[in-house]
């Protein structure tokens, strides 16, 4: 039995087209840009990252990015997508570089996939160099512990309920021909893991979708998603 991945795979690279999906588009690709451009980044490794949207968008600024993920048929897309780009097929938790190989380090929603974050986050600090960033944005993990908004009975409201908030737990979640493995696990678990390695936090944002359509609303009421830069200290 796979974390649904590989089954998955075409599914997902349709939904995501060229551009990428609703929430990359309109709430954490503006957001994510404007972090990297504050530094002048050289050499990017970007965790999980599927046909290697956001690898282009790097490369695009001049960083020269490197693509990692365990699925083939992703890897397969972003090398056809990006025949002068560098995709890997590997794990999260074993990184295939040398330590400090990197001054910036992406993770984008891609520790929901990942089993073992404490040994994928691990890897990440490793192969960052002294003075790197490592940047991630995240499902909310208030969003992971609930299963969404729901109308009272008599119609007149909608709740978010949140439960099981401390347990850590896989889930399968289902759209568009899409069938996956998501991970839930309290703020407190990143963080701990995060400082523990003793990286420091420099920026921290739950941002806000401005598509101006209907699903702008919803998304701001309870935002999805979580960015995050760490400094690992020189």
């Amino acid at each position: 039995m796979t974390d649904g991945w590989p089954e998955s795979a075409d599914a997902w690279i349709a939904s995501m087209g060229e551009g990428g999906d609703w929430s990359r588009i309109h709430v954490l690709d503006t957001p994510m840009l404007a972090r990297v451009a504050l530094r002048p980044y050289a050499r990017a490794l970007d965790v999980g990252s599927g046909e290697g949207r956001f690898c282009r968008m790097l490369r695009a600024r001049g960083i020269t990015a490197v693509g990692i993920d365990p699925t083939e048929t992703f890897v397969a897309t972003a090398r056809a997508r990006d025949p002068g780009g560098e995709y890997h097929q590997a794990g999260a938790e074993k990184l295939p570089f040398p330590d400090a190989s990197f001054d910036l380090v992406v993770s984008y929603l891609t520790l929901i996939d990942i089993p073992d974050y404490r040994a994928a986050i691990a890897e990440m600090t490793r192969v960052l160099k002294p003075g790197g960033t490592l940047l991630f944005t995240n499902i909310n993990s208030f969003v992971s512990s609930s299963p969404g908004w729901i109308r009272s009975d008599d119609g007149r409201y909608m709740h978010y309920p949140v439960d099981h908030y401390l347990e850590e737990r896989a889930t399968w979640v289902e759209w568009a021909g899409i069938r996956i493995h998501n991970w839930h696990r309290p703020l407190c678990a990143y963080m701990g893991a995060l400082l523990g390695l003793g990286l420091q936090l420099q920026y921290f944002d739950e941002p806000a979708s401005r598509s101006g359509d209907e699903r702008q609303d919803r998304h701001n009421r309870a935002p999805w998603f979580v960015i995050m830069e760490w400094c690992k200290p020189g």
